[in-house]
């Protein structure tokens, strides 16, 4: 049986034309630009759609970080091969994606928790490949902070290419360490 009223969530076509329409928003004019009166100025949906899906800024921040993770490749047991291919990964993400801007406007929008999210998304492929490897929580935190630190130093403050033959070296020495300890 189904209920008269108004669907769970907007159709389809209209979540891909706004998330659209608020990425561009975001990457031109930052978070502030991310209201449910911009959004329908913009892609035409109406106010009242626009903000009972997304009600807030944050609200269309969590819901773009939601269409953006890249699911982690499959580890294929080779801890350095597989944490170069991560490198890869983030490094063309950081290159080919406004994944500094993005996070700019998590900052300026103060949404910590969604920074936090974003950014776990983006280790993933990391802790991943670690995992399988069996290497121990903390040693998996600090190999990932070590490999992915200054890849996102170079992308988000320092505004240049991240150092991906650096990156590289990086993942040498960790795996040395990992499997020489």
């Amino acid at each position: 049986m189904t209920r008269p009223g108004r669907p769970a969530g907007p159709t389809d076509d209209t979540a891909t034309l706004v998330l659209t329409a608020a990425l561009d928003l975001l990457l031109a004019e930052g978070a502030a630009a991310l209201t449910a009166q911009r959004l329908h100025q913009v892609t035409g949906v109406s106010r009242s759609t626009v903000y009972r899906h997304w009600p807030t800024p944050g609200a269309v921040l969590a819901a773009l970080i939601d269409v953006a993770p890249v699911p982690p490749a499959e580890p294929t047991g080779e801890l350095a091969r597989d944490l170069h291919a991560a490198v890869d990964q983030l490094c063309d993400r950081l290159r080919d994606r406004p994944v500094g801007a993005f996070l700019q406007a998590l900052v300026v929008a103060g949404e910590a928790r969604l920074r936090h999210r974003y950014v776990s998304d983006l280790l993933a492929p990391f802790h991943t490949v670690l995992r399988a490897a069996g290497v121990a929580a903390t040693d998996r935190e600090d190999a990932v902070a070590t490999i992915a630190a200054p890849l996102l130093l170079d992308a988000l403050l320092l505004d240049r290419p991240a150092a991906r033959t650096r990156a590289h070296r990086i993942v040498d020495d960790v795996t040395r360490r990992l499997t020489n300890p």
